[in-house]
């Protein structure tokens, strides 16, 4: 019977979820060479190569791509069993902007507290601005926003492409002010947006002022106006439309994890948050409507 260490299978599941031994003894709190010894026992212990390496190249085996969820189940089930022993709780805040905020909240969460089912998990959406604001006095663990000015901290957790999207029968002829539908003037993205325009030299009129994003996706969807979206946020029946009308580009940005922690099990919650982040967003093929 094959006894499986603990440790070890940190280690493992670290590497295939960083791709890098050194990114992977950073997160655990170890070294590069302790990360490498722990993988070779378990490889050792299971009788399978489980990570590939080369000097450019670091990647699951097949027989560790076969492993791998089952580690995570490992890793959870020793967690839950040691968070059993104790009575305490533990409270972890995390804010979301309003504008990132997507399908792949539920998932974050699920992946938290199977995580550590000891921790109380506290999830708030607020706007970009509000969410600073809180974050730069304590008041929160960790914040998920958009990358909408010059701070380069944080951990980027995807890039974010962003469109002009309408529906397949919104009419805008050349000449014409084109329609917008935005939630709030002080957005960052639509003051991108409007001074792209500014610059093409298109007119623009804004016909709709919703409160909030669900409100401008209505009305885009409803065929009353153009707005801009993030690709993977677009309004449902809604198409890329920048080509067909000639409206100018939309610059990429970044998403990322902000957080002052630095305790171990605070760290290791995070990193569950970044990995089940990625993993619910596959890199995304934008493609226009000609």
């Amino acid at each position: 019977m094959i006894t499986l260490d603990v440790d070890a299978v940190k280690a493992f599941v670290a590497i295939a979820d960083l791709q890098s031994f050194t990114r992977a003894a950073e997160t655990l709190g170890t070294t590069q060479g302790a990360i490498s010894v722990k993988l070779k026992r378990l490889e050792d212990r299971v009788g399978q190569r489980l990570i590939e390496r080369t000097p450019r190249l670091v990647r699951v085996s097949a027989q560790g791509a076969v492993f791998l969820d089952s580690a995570r189940e490992f890793l959870a089930a020793h967690d839950r069993a040691v968070a059993g022993l104790s009575s305490g709780r533990r409270r972890f805040a995390l804010v979301i902007a309003t504008h990132v905020g997507g399908p792949e909240v539920p998932t974050l969460l699920a992946r938290l507290n199977a995580h550590d089912p000891a921790l109380t998990i506290e999830v708030r959406l607020a706007d970009s601005r509000e969410l600073l604001d809180a974050f730069g006095r304590g008041q929160i663990d960790a914040a998920i926003i958009r990358r909408e000015d010059d701070r380069r901290d944080g951990e980027v957790l995807a890039p974010e492409h962003f469109g002009w999207f309408a529906t397949p029968g919104f009419v805008y002829r050349a000449g014409e002010p084109l329609r917008l539908a935005t939630s709030s003037p002080s957005c960052g993205m639509w003051n991108i947006a409007t001074r792209a325009l500014d610059a093409a030299g298109i007119a623009w009129t804004e016909v709709f002022l919703g409160c909030g994003s669900f409100a401008v996706a209505e009305a885009v969807s409803a065929g009353l106006a153009t707005s801009v979206f993030s690709s993977r946020l677009a309004p449902p029946g809604t198409i890329e439309v920048s080509q067909r009308f000639g409206l100018p580009a939309i610059p990429s940005s970044e998403i990322v994890l902000l957080s002052m922690l630095s305790d171990a099990k605070s760290r290791e919650a995070l990193r569950t948050l970044a990995t089940a982040f990625r993993e619910h967003r596959p890199p995304i093929s934008v493609a226009s409507a000609a």
